[in-house]
């Protein structure tokens, strides 16, 4: 048995449901038996895959033109006549092979998670995940539109950073206030996408059985391996271990500025990425490492070539096939992401380059997702596309950890972007970075975790805008301590509204806390063995689904962690590296 589908992926994006249902038909028909698996496999595989494909090509032309109207009827009628009902013919699949009790090699993980997936599928939530979809899509039309007039030009909010990032702080004051009335103008229009987002989350978990969204979300990501309740532990080791020492980082910041408090935009200019440091506080310009995104682009394929060339050799093909968009334009989605084309075998990389070092780190970033996906697709032993779905969690292993494995190789005698002096500046803004990250994503997480619960009249708390502000400012006011929001008590608030994810991706966040954890391990043992760090990341890439979070953690040489002890460890040894970087100025 072997379909005779499309060699070129890109044909399926005119194909209506019923030429893929023929196919899916055909798989359902088949009497599974040991000696048929194999092939069966392989054909749902190709099939999964094109629709999977077709699915993010559509996505990513619409994130690349958010304000097209086309882009958009065109993808939201894939999520309607084609996503939806292939969700059905897929757990159809699921359910039959479920049922032979066959299992294909190094299947152990993936048969878990489809058994936890086939327990919550119901049919009649996939109309309500394509509401859900195009719901959110709305908050993408809100943000990408937004722009502001700067000394007589015309910015987008994420292109004014670069115009702000190395001005005197009266400038910075003036575009950051400037920027955030823009944003906050916007309220009430997040606001009301975001009341849809909960209703809609909420009938999905009453039809799958579930008293609130969180109990759903959990299996639905398949977080089988860690609860609740360790989730909590986090924060509040979090809240014991690592804000005190991003206090010492604001209060640093504040004396190499000259001043007794700090202001949010003594820290960023950024208004979407309130904790990410874009301000220098060493009294000169402000870094700027490349001129265009070409520069960009040759600058950062030289550094992966030194960290080792079978990155330089996967960036290259990016490169040559188009497989990334990095300007920042108006209408474009904001923000950075990878996803992949299965059936071709690629990622795609999306960022919204504004001038700044901080692009340097999202590149490096969102390319160790795009290695990730290579080493997966690359590893013979990985058949199935069921193998390829590794854990979110370790994901951001693969993307933080570059981040770390590549801050050797940035200076300019390295081929890299920067001398000596601003290397050790990034570097420094780089792990104070890392610092201030716990903490935020301990807001971000914990807003999540309240946004779900039943409030007094039964409904999720989330569902109030108002509540929702409050437990924000209560969030920050517990977990960001060494700014002062005093006169900005709205702009603080609604910060909820200037996170993507509780939008798009609900409950998916604490995975970048628990992964920064697992990228700092792989950075210490790079002190000691750079060439044994590499190979042992390498490896715990092209692993896929085919071991346990765990098994992912410890193939790199780390562990799956989020207690106190092992975040004083990281904690510790980047303040350490900051100190080593402070004597080169």
């Amino acid at each position: 048995m072997a379909f005779a589908l499309p060699s070129t992926p890109s044909q399926v994006l005119e194909w209506d449901w019923p030429r893929f249902k023929t196919y899916y038909d055909e798989l359902s028909s088949v009497r599974l038996s040991q000696d048929r698996l194999e092939a069966w496999m392989a054909d749902w595989t190709a099939l999964a895959s094109l629709v999977a494909e077709a699915g993010n090509r559509l996505k990513v032309a619409l994130d690349l033109h958010s304000d097209d109207e086309g882009l958009e009827a065109r993808y939201t009628a894939f999520l309607e006549s084609i996503a939806e009902p292939a969700q059905a013919a897929e757990q159809v699949l699921k359910e039959k092979l479920l049922s032979s009790g066959l299992e294909p090699p190094g299947f152990d993980i993936p048969l878990r998670n489809m058994r936890a997936e086939a327990a919550l599928y119901r049919e009649e939530n996939l109309p309500l995940f394509t509401d859900h979809e195009k719901t959110a899509l709305e908050y993408d039309k809100v943000v990408g539109s937004r722009s502001v007039s700067w000394e007589g030009k015309e910015y987008t909010v994420t292109q004014l950073v670069g115009q702000l990032s190395g001005a005197d702080r009266p400038s910075r004051e003036k575009g950051w206030r400037l920027a955030m009335d823009r944003v906050l103008s916007d309220s009430p229009a997040i606001d009301a996408t975001w009341k849809s987002l909960v209703d809609i989350r909420g009938r999905i978990a009453a039809n799958a059985g579930y008293s609130d969204y969180r109990a759903f979300a959990w299996r639905q990501k398949l977080r089988l391996e860690y609860s609740p309740a360790d989730c909590e532990t986090f924060r509040n080791a979090i809240e014991e271990v690592v804000v005190p020492a991003a206090r010492r980082v604001y209060e640093r910041r504040a004396r190499r500025l000259g001043l007794k408090v700090l202001r949010p935009w003594d820290v960023s200019v950024d208004v979407m990425r309130q904790t990410d440091i874009n301000v220098d506080c060493f009294g000169r310009p402000a870094l700027r490492p490349y001129k265009d995104v070409a520069e960009l682009e040759t600058r950062i394929e030289g550094v992966f070539n030194k960290v080792d060339p079978r990155l330089g050799a996967y960036f290259a093909t990016m490169r040559k096939e188009g497989l990334y968009d990095l300007d920042n334009y108006k209408g474009k989605t904001p923000g950075a992401y990878c996803t992949d084309y299965p059936a071709s075998r690629r990622p795609f990389v999306l960022m919204n380059a504004a001038g700044g070092a901080g692009d340097v780190d999202t590149l490096l970033h969102e390319m160790g997702h795009a290695f990730h996906a290579f080493r997966v697709f690359e590893n013979p032993a990985l058949k199935y596309h069921q193998l390829w779905a590794y854990p979110l969690e370790f994901a951001e292993v693969a993307s933080m950890g570059m981040e770390l494995l590549a801050s050797p190789f940035l200076t300019k005698s390295q081929g890299g972007f920067y001398t000596e002096e601003e290397s050790a500046r990034a570097a420094i803004m780089h792990m104070e970075q890392f610092l201030l990250f716990w903490p935020f994503m301990a807001v971000v997480d914990g807003f999540q975790h309240w946004a779900y619960e039943a409030g007094p009249d039964g409904a999720a708390k989330g569902r109030d805008p108002g509540a929702c502000d409050a437990a924000w400012s209560g969030l920050w006011d517990r977990f960001v301590q060494g700014v002062d929001w005093s006169g900005l008590e709205t702009a603080k608030a609604k910060g909820w509204q200037r996170k993507l994810h509780p939008f798009h991706y609900p409950f998916y966040y604490v995975e970048y806390g628990f992964a920064q954890l697992g990228a700092v391990q792989v950075f210490r043992r790079s002190l000691a063995d750079r060439a044994e760090a590499v190979t042992a990341y390498l490896h715990g890439l092209s692993l896929g689904s085919s071991v346990s979070l765990r098994g992912l953690f410890e193939a790199t040489g780390g562990k799956f962690a989020f207690d106190a002890p092992a975040l004083r460890e990281a904690t510790d040894l980047l303040e350490e590296r900051i100190a080593v970087e402070e004597k080169k100025l």
